[in-house]
């Protein structure tokens, strides 16, 4: 990755500390780490190759979830190595602009998920609520547009904040405790003022997914309304069922992300060890369950991965 452009002179290191209070145990807790990203990488990288393959599924609502897999590897891959590497080798520095780009790619690609689950709630409105009409209005060609457009806002979004944060003097205390450059905890090393990042990721984190969480609660009332229109109950609850594996992973990601997200910034009773593990989990769990929610309920893609695992 990149790195951002500094304005300041001084380009001293920062020392990312993994888990304060826990340091006797990196060893052990790198053993979760290292087999939750095993399994994220393989479960997901199986997915895309899986639809890729498969000519059968090369339709919108694959491209969706091919989509969630490749952030989901993005996320995980720019947390946990880095994350490896302190536990197991100690190896705790990270240059200023490498600590920006790594806090600007997370944002972004979390963002651009949150983008990806409100595509797929629209998925499923026009799926249910108007199905005649669903390959005209979801072909393959608008959901690359939208998913373009998802990666657009994220970049647009999150680019100020590095932006504004490699203009800022860092104190001489530059260590970090932390496992990966999360953009609070950066804010904390900079001896200016740092009002405007503060107040800006704060309006952006809510904002966005509150836009977010609104569009997503907007059709979901509309297919609850045509769901209760339905006559026969067998109908109704198939219906539904098309939706659980959607609603399971946007609990799973957004749950996790409010958890970490208040935490940090209201939790000032909270042990340090207990923030960094929540932020951990929100780039740890999704990667796993995403691809084991999507393989168990989407029978089509069920079927598919089954027959690749038997043949191999």
């Amino acid at each position: 990755m990149a790195a951002f452009n500094l304005t300041t002179s001084d380009t001293s290191p920062f020392i990312l500390m993994g888990i304060p209070g826990l340091e006797a145990s990196h060893i052990w807790i790198s053993i979760p780490f290292s087999i939750f990203y095993i399994i994220g990488l393989f479960g997901n990288f199986m997915l895309l190759f899986v639809v890729g393959k498969e000519q059968s599924l090369h339709k919108p609502m694959y491209l969706l979830l091919s989509m969630l897999a490749l952030t989901d590897i993005g996320t995980s891959t720019a947390v946990v190595p880095k994350a490896l590497c302190i536990f197991w080798f100690n190896l705790k520095g990270i240059t200023v602009g490498g600590c920006l780009t790594q806090m600007f790619f997370l944002h972004s690609v979390s963002i651009m998920e949150s983008a990806v689950l409100v595509t797929m709630a629209f998925d499923r409105y026009v799926a249910i609520c108007i199905p005649l009409r669903y390959a005209t209005i979801l072909t393959n060609a608008r959901i690359v547009k939208l998913g373009l457009v998802g990666l657009i806002r994220a970049v647009l979004l999150m680019l100020p904040l590095p932006l504004l944060l490699s203009r800022q003097p860092f104190c001489t205390n530059r260590i970090i405790p932390h496992t990966y450059c999360e953009h609070m905890a950066v804010v904390k090393m900079s001896c200016g003022d740092t009002t405007v990042n503060r107040i800006y990721s704060l309006v952006m984190a809510f904002v966005v997914i509150g836009l977010d969480l609104t569009l997503v609660a907007l059709s979901y009332s509309l297919i609850i309304r045509a769901v209760l229109r339905i006559s026969s109950k067998k109908s109704c609850l198939k219906a539904l069922n098309t939706c659980t594996a959607h609603i399971c992973v946007m609990m799973t990601s957004f749950t996790l992300f409010f958890f970490s997200t208040l935490t940090h910034r209201f939790g000032q009773h909270i042990t340090p060890h207990i923030h960094i593990i929540l932020a951990n989990l929100f780039f740890l769990i999704p990667p796993v369950i995403n691809p084991i929610i999507y393989g168990v309920k989407t029978k089509e893609l069920h079927n598919k991965v089954v027959k690749y695992i038997y043949r191999r």
